[in-house]
């Protein structure tokens, strides 16, 4: 048992060693001129200018201004999307009424929609929320539905058995089991709405990651270019991981097949 830990430890520094050899690389690269920093900061140049930005609170602000585009689009993307499953997934007619309609514009690319949306809202804050908003409904929709209409029907069967009222069975069973398939759902939300977000900052920004992109392509900053490439990542990991914490402690009645 004591080798076995060995062995797992080991490959789990192992994991890091890839990294570490490209990071060396890219290091030694720079230094001896191969890789023109205007091509690409060395990544002491870019630790250190990730400091000298988070110390002067440029980099605090920006990002602060970012998370509440991200937070508002996807407050108003979840409710939409989760309030059409519930409509589409919970009725018939509902679904004729809706799904038709959603799988038409499911198929439209959100960044598309950018030119329409900024002659529509003007360039101010609105056109980024709104897409970030609108890319964020259909993978919520999406599992949702299919959550809800995947339920295990024994499981109803079992409810009108005991007396449960429809609002009841909905409530005790349909949402109950669903809930692993609105996870995921949240989870591709979030990624989806990083992805729209990188983008959306570029209608006329005057704050944000995507405005210090654009101000650092104009001077040719790679260092603060890869350094707001690196918070997105952060922000993409975070976001997972919050989903993820969301999951172990909603879903802790769910069986699990991998062995701690």
């Amino acid at each position: 048992m004591a080798i076995l830990h060995r062995i797992t430890a080991l490959l789990g520094s192992a994991r890091w060693l890839s990294p570490l050899l490209f990071l060396f690389a890219w290091e030694a690269g720079s230094r001896s001129g191969l890789i023109p920093e205007r091509t690409l900061a060395a990544p002491s140049k870019v630790l250190s200018t990730l400091l000298g930005m988070a110390v002067s609170g440029e980099l605090v602000d920006n990002l602060w201004v970012s998370f509440l585009r991200i937070a508002i689009g996807l407050a108003i993307g979840v409710t939409i999307g989760v309030a059409l499953a519930l409509v589409a997934g919970l009725s018939r007619q509902g679904e004729v009424a809706v799904d038709p309609l959603m799988q038409i514009n499911r198929t439209i690319p959100t960044l598309a929609l950018t030119p329409l949306f900024i002659v529509w809202f003007g360039i101010g804050e609105t056109p980024k929320i709104a897409l970030i908003a609108f890319a964020s409904i259909f993978p919520v929709y999406l599992n949702l539905y299919s959550g809800i209409r995947g339920v295990d029907l024994r499981l109803l069967e079992g409810a009108r058995s005991f007396g449960l009222s429809r609002a009841e069975q909905i409530f005790h069973v349909i949402l109950p089991g669903a809930l692993p398939s609105l996870l995921v759902g949240l989870r591709y939300s979030l990624s989806v709405s990083i992805l729209v977000l990188v983008v959306a900052e570029q209608i006329n920004a005057s704050a944000g990651l995507g405005y210090l992109i654009n101000n650092a392509r104009d001077f040719m900053r790679t260092d603060i270019i890869v350094v707001c490439l690196m918070i997105y990542a952060v922000l993409g990991l975070a976001a997972d991981a919050l989903v993820r914490a969301v999951e172990s402690r909603a879903l802790v009645w769910r069986p699990s097949i991998v062995s701690q």
